[in-house]
Parts: C-alpha cells; sequence; structure tokens
C-alpha cells in the first residue's frame, strides 16, 4: 500500500439541516474535497469585500493530521474569488463548524449561492518540531538570501 493508497477515516458531523452537500471529491484523481455555501440566501460578496461562509458541519481530524482550506481556481480565475488566509489550517483538535473566509479581489461583486462549491479541503499530515537554539547554524550556498534571491 502507498501512501496514495491510505485512507483517513475522517468523523463529520452536520450541524444545522441543511440541502449543503457534505464535503466530497468530485474526481477519482481529486486531491481536495470540495466545500459548500451552507447559507440560506445569496450571499453578494463587493469587490474588495472579504466575508466567512459557514459550511454547515464540524470534523474530528485525527491527530497527525491537518485540514487545509484552499481557493477553488475555477472561482479565483473568473471571478477573482479566493481566500486571503490561504491555505486555511483545521488542526486536528477543532471541533468548531468548518467556514471559509472568502475575498472577492475581482472588479465586480459576486454572488455566492447556497449549496455552491466555494473551497476545497485537503487533509495532510503534519509533523511536529522540537525547536533547539543554538548560537550558529550550518553554512549554505544560499545564506541568508530572501525573497526573489534565485531568480537573478
Amino acid at each position: 500500500m502507498t501512501c496514495a493508497d491510505e485512507v483517513v477515516r475522517i468523523r463529520i458531523r452536520r450541524l444545522r439541516d441543511s440541502s449543503a452537500p457534505l464535503p466530497c471529491y468530485m474526481t477519482e484523481g481529486a486531491a481536495g474535497m470540495d466545500l459548500a455555501a451552507a447559507i440560506d440566501a445569496v450571499i453578494s460578496l463587493a469587490p474588495g469585500a472579504r466575508t466567512l461562509v459557514p459550511c454547515g458541519f464540524a470534523l474530528a481530524i485525527p491527530r497527525g493530521y491537518e485540514g487545509q482550506v484552499r481557493p477553488r481556481s475555477g472561482l479565483a480565475l473568473r471571478h477573482g474569488l479566493s481566500i486571503p488566509n490561504s491555505p486555511g489550517t483545521i488542526d486536528a483538535d477543532y471541533r468548531g463548524e468548518v467556514a471559509v473566509l472568502l475575498v472577492n479581489l475581482g472588479a465586480e461583486a459576486v454572488q455566492i449561492e447556497p449549496g455552491q462549491r466555494i473551497a476545497q479541503l485537503v487533509v495532510c499530515p503534519v509533523v511536529r518540531c522540537e525547536l533547539e537554539e543554538v548560537d550558529e547554524l550550518d553554512a549554505t550556498v544560499r545564506g541568508g538570501g530572501g525573497f526573489g534571491h534565485t531568480s537573478g
């Protein structure tokens, strides 16, 4: 069994009576599950505005994993709809409602419809680190070169 064949079981609980679908993979090879807006009425998001859109469920992500909430590329391309804290992180110990912080980076208002697929959820393994404070770090060719250092 390869990592791609591993199935991680995640418990999910609906939080309200909503017709919004639960997260699901739209194709066999999809890395992320689509997240739908669990709203009762259309939200009109003006250019430059942000809104928190509930998804109507809570998750119990197992320890050692995180949920990453990412933008949907089609919505970003067509409407400028994105997630300002992308990827948003759902920690393994969070049990509240999953919601998506959307921002309209486009020039026109964007309509968010009830049940519309607004983002995607990718579940990834997480490594816990132990920091060790030292006086010196090992040298590398790059050294302290920062943003754009390798672009010439």
